[in-house]
């Protein structure tokens, strides 16, 4: 029983590490290294919480975090992303399992996608010619919430 406010509360406080680096891509388009450093750093606490044992389970995460990480770093390298965005992808991914990391990228990938025409219809009226920079850490922190929600409403149902 204790394990299960454990896993809750940290459900809950990775949820606000994300809102958090959301609204602050959002306003400033950067996101603060501590934020990914505070979820990469409770992530083994999530994983015993969640009695998951180091291998395989741990071990896939932490092998997913990784690939994620290059694969997103090469986006960053060609000006696609920015540095805080890989970051911060990189350590939820440390969090979910595969089949909730697969879904979330694809709500990252939709919510991003939104983000984007969003500053594209912004920019159309505001007539701009300027180079659009996308907050794409609000995509994440919405995919990451909502990845989020199924262990918090299923623990209640």
């Amino acid at each position: 029983m204790l394990w299960d406010f454990v896993r809750i509360g940290l459900a809950f406080v990775a949820g606000g590490l994300l809102l958090s680096a959301g609204i602050e891509d959002a306003r400033t388009r950067e996101i603060a290294d501590w934020k990914s450093v505070a979820l990469c750093a409770l992530a083994p606490l999530w994983w015993w919480a969640n009695a998951a044992t180091f291998w395989p389970g741990a071990a896939v995460q932490i092998a997913a975090a990784a690939i994620l990480f290059a694969i997103f770093a090469a986006a960053f390298h060609f000006g696609m992303m920015g540095g805080g965005d890989v970051k911060l992808i990189s350590a939820l991914t440390l969090w979910l399992p595969l089949p909730e990391l697969v879904g979330m990228l694809v709500v990252m990938s939709l919510v991003g996608g939104g983000v984007t025409v969003a500053m594209l219809i912004d920019r159309r009226f505001a007539c701009s010619d300027r180079p659009i920079e996308v907050p794409y850490g609000v995509a994440i922190a919405a995919a990451g919430i909502l990845a989020f929600r199924e262990p918090i409403l299923n623990h209640f149902a």
